[in-house]
Order: C-alpha cells, then sequence, then structure tokens
C-alpha cells in the first residue's frame, strides 16, 4: 500500500508539471507573441509534442528564446511522465502478483480452517465475529472493489464460489466448515453441491432467503440452514414481548472485555486433565468461576440447566457461562486451546 501512495503521489505530481507547462506555454505566446488565445494553445500544443508543425507566424527574438525554454522543460517533463507511470504499471503489476503469491501461501498453510462464501452483510458479519474468536478464515468474493477495500484485513480468494477450483484454491479439502452466505439461494444451494462433493467431512452452514429454499440446501448437503430475515423478524418481536430478557442475551457475547461469554467446551478436554464422572465431579465453578448451564449428549440431544449429578459420557460437551477471564483462566487450567 505505501509502494502504491509513493506512485500516486509522483503521478500527481507529473499531473501537475505538464499543467503547468501547458499554463505557462500558454500565457507565454499570448502575451510575448501577441497570439491570440487559440492560437497560442495551438502553438504550445505542437511545441510541447513537438510535431513539427509550422508555427502560426514568424516569432521574433524574445518568442524564440521562449520557445527553446518551452521545448527543452516539456522534453523533460514528458519524459518524467512517462518513466512515472511506466513505473506505476509495471509496480503495480508486480506487487499485485506479489500479494496473490503472500495470500496463497499463507492459505496453503491453514487447515481446519472456516471458508466464508460471498463478503455481503451476513458474510462479514461472520468474519467479524470468527475474527473475535481468532478463528482461522477466508473469505471467496468476486467483487475486485470489495477485495480492493478489505484486503488487508482480510484473506480473500478471488472468484465465483460455485467454481469448484476457486473452492479448491481456498482449501475446501482441508477445511473443518463452509459458511455460504450470497444473497442468492440458488448460488448457495450450488456452493453447497460443489463442496459436499469435494470435502465430505466439512461442516456446511449455507444461508436461506425462502423457506422452501431451507429444504433443497438440507438434502444438497447443508449441515444448518440459517434465515437471517426470519431470525431478524423474531427477535424484533421478542424485543416487543421480553425486550429485558432479549437484551440480557444480547450481551452474552465475545465482544469487549466486561461482557459475559458462552462457550461450549468438549468433555474430553476435561477429563483428559482430571478424574470426573459427573458434572459435580468438574466443579467448574469453584475452580473457574465459570458456570454450566447447558450439556449436549453424544447423540446432540440438548439439555438445559443439567442436574450435578449428571453422568459424563464420552463426545459430549457442556455449555459454560462466564466472564471473558474466567473462561480464560478455565482455558488455562485445562490447557484447552
Amino acid at each position: 500500500m505505501k509502494l502504491l501512495k509513493l506512485f500516486r503521489s509522483k503521478i500527481y505530481l507529473a499531473e501537475m508539471l505538464i499543467a503547468l507547462i501547458l499554463v505557462i506555454g500558454v500565457l507565454g505566446y499570448r502575451f510575448i507573441s501577441d497570439y491570440t488565445w487559440m492560437e497560442a494553445v495551438y502553438m504550445t500544443v505542437i511545441t510541447i509534442t513537438t510535431v513539427g508543425f509550422s508555427e502560426v507566424k514568424p516569432l521574433d527574438n524574445q518568442s524564440k528564446i521562449f520557445t527553446i525554454f518551452l521545448i527543452i522543460s516539456s522534453v523533460f517533463i514528458v519524459a518524467y511522465a512517462i518513466s512515472v507511470i511506466t513505473e506505476y504499471i509495471l509496480g503495480r503489476n508486480s506487487l499485485q502478483l506479489l500479494k496473490k503469491k503472500r495470500v496463497k501461501n499463507k492459505i496453503n498453510d491453514l487447515s481446519n480452517h472456516i471458508i466464508i462464501c460471498g463478503y455481503g452483510r451476513n458474510g462479514a458479519q461472520a468474519a467479524e465475529r470468527l475474527s473475535s474468536y481468532k478463528r482461522p478464515f477466508v473469505v471467496i468474493e468476486k467483487d475486485k472493489e470489495v477485495i480492493d477495500k478489505y484486503e488487508d484485513e482480510v484473506l480473500f480468494v478471488e472468484g465465483d464460489a460455485n467454481d469448484d477450483e476457486v473452492l479448491v484454491e481456498a482449501g475446501v479439502e482441508r477445511a473443518k466448515y463452509l459458511i455460504t452466505a450470497m444473497p442468492d439461494d440458488a448460488a448457495n444451494l450450488f456452493v453447497v453441491l460443489s463442496a459436499r462433493q469435494l470435502n465430505k467431512g466439512l461442516f456446511i452452514i449455507s444461508r436461506a432467503s425462502l423457506i422452501n429454499s431451507q429444504k433443497k440446501l438440507m438434502l444438497a448437503g447443508a449441515d444448518k440452514v440459517i434465515m437471517p430475515d426470519k431470525i431478524g423478524g423474531d427477535h424484533m418481536a421478542s424485543l416487543v414481548v421480553m425486550p429485558d430478557l432479549i437484551s440480557f442475551m444480547n450481551k452474552l457475547s465475545t465482544e469487549g472485555k466486561h461482557t459475559t461469554t458462552l462457550e461450549e467446551i468438549a468433555i474430553e478436554d476435561l477429563q483428559d486433565k482430571m478424574k470426573c464422572n459427573s458434572l459435580r465431579d468438574l466443579d467448574l465453578r469453584k475452580k473457574t468461576g465459570c458456570t454450566i448451564i447447558g450439556y449436549i449428549t453424544p447423540e446432540g440431544e440438548y439439555i438445559i440447566n443439567p442436574e450435578a449429578d449428571l453422568e459424563l459420557e464420552s463426545k459430549s460437551k457442556v455449555i459454560v457461562l462466564g466472564k471473558p477471564e474466567q473462561i480464560t483462566k478455565l482455558n488455562e487450567i485445562f490447557r484447552i486451546n
């Protein structure tokens, strides 16, 4: 970016010098040679461009001296402008190649990452939230203007997510999750089909606008289908019915140092560090300050506010509630990444 800014400043300087020499030439011929404004413009242009056309009328000594000055000055200024433009074009191409190579190398080093298809409102929000979780992700976007605007903040792959080659370039075969957040349900459907063929174990989350698209996306291979419009409408209605509860739920966030956070922890991460057969044995409240508010069985059943004597099963998870510093303490005690 600094190199591009330097090139642009040189181009602006070259443009100003060319404009300056044009103004000087027109004014000189107008007042030194007593040409009309049209004749002065004509003489300035043919002199600067050195096309060799004859002058409008014979020049006196003062006009000849001025013409010599104008020719010499314009030769250096035009040469400088051409060199700057050439340097800018070559430098920009080289810089773009270096950027693409650097991004490609970063993506090739990723594994178990997340791929986001589309950097619109939903895609950008997903990327922002993943950044707050410090989870590695790649965005597939075909709008060059969007990529140029956010390329310093996000890893982009330029292209159409419906193209298998673009998905492979984003590392779909090594990815763990894929979020397709494009506004067109048909486009999301094609992405789900392609991604599922390329990676059978990929967990796919798709956006949907229409209710009848939800079933089609699930049949195509999506694990979860989200309808932002429906969620938004439900949220607004809930703010009318139970505003304080919804406002409290909005506080459960990973953003900020003084908010409360929900986190899911695999039982294996806890049992590997200590012997425990029940939630009571974990005693997370005493050790970390976190409160267990939910339990997810290996079959995917959700138990809200589980009993302390609930027996822990392999491949199950607990959902804990705590402040950021309490979650950090939990991760440090049990050495959870």
